[in-house]
This record gives structure tokens, sequence and C-alpha cells, in this order.
């Protein structure tokens, strides 16, 4: 079973979900769920995703469900403190120019397959 950790609170601008560990099949429905009672209020989402140390396509593809439910009700999701694994997960699959910031790029070695 995977460890995921999640933490909520509001800022002045949007809800904001802190997220550790890994984001795989087994851990999104935890993220899922929290993503649903933080929108509630209708408030845009941010998900630091600083603590994520693994993410497949389960979190990708939750994470584009994320989009596509906030951009339909008016709202946006913001991505930061992404780390080297999920990265590797954007930038392999273009996801990145979804769902980070513009202007945002992956550092070099996480774009090199070799890497």
């Amino acid at each position: 079973m995977s460890d995921l950790n999640l933490t909520t609170h509001e800022d002045s601008q949007c809800t904001v979900i802190t997220v550790a560990g890994e984001l795989d099949l087994t851990s999104c429905p935890a993220l899922e769920d929290a993503t649903c009672l933080a929108l509630a209020d209708g408030s845009s989402l941010r998900l630091d995703m600083s603590g994520v140390t693994f993410m497949d396509s389960s979190g990708l593809n939750l994470l584009l469900a994320l989009r596509r439910r906030l951009i339909a009700d008016g709202n946006r999701l913001e991505l930061t403190g992404v780390g080297e694994a999920p990265m590797r997960v954007l930038t392999l699959t273009g996801a990145d120019t979804l769902l980070l910031p513009a202007g945002t790029v992956a550092p070099r070695q996480e774009l090199d397959p070799a890497a």
C-alpha cells in the first residue's frame, strides 16, 4: 500500500493541498476525496507537490481530471514544488504545458531519458 500524506489549508486566493508520498493507483482515491472536499466552496486549487516522491499514470490522470473539472467551474489548478519524479512524468507526456505555470522549465537532467 502506498503512503500519501495530505494537508489542506486556505490562503487568500485558493485552497492549498500539500501532497507528500507516492501518488499512484492506490493513493489517488485519497487525494481525489481531499480535492472534492476542498472544491466544495468553488475556489481554485493549488497542489504543493514538493513532497511527492513517485507519480504514475494514475496520478497524472487524476491531475488532468482535476484540471478539467476546475476549468469547467471557472477556476484553475496550480501545481507548485514539482519534484524530479512527477516532473519526469509531466514532461514525458507533455502534460507539463497544461499543468505547470507558464515559464516553468524542467531541469536538464530530468529531460534526458538516459538520466
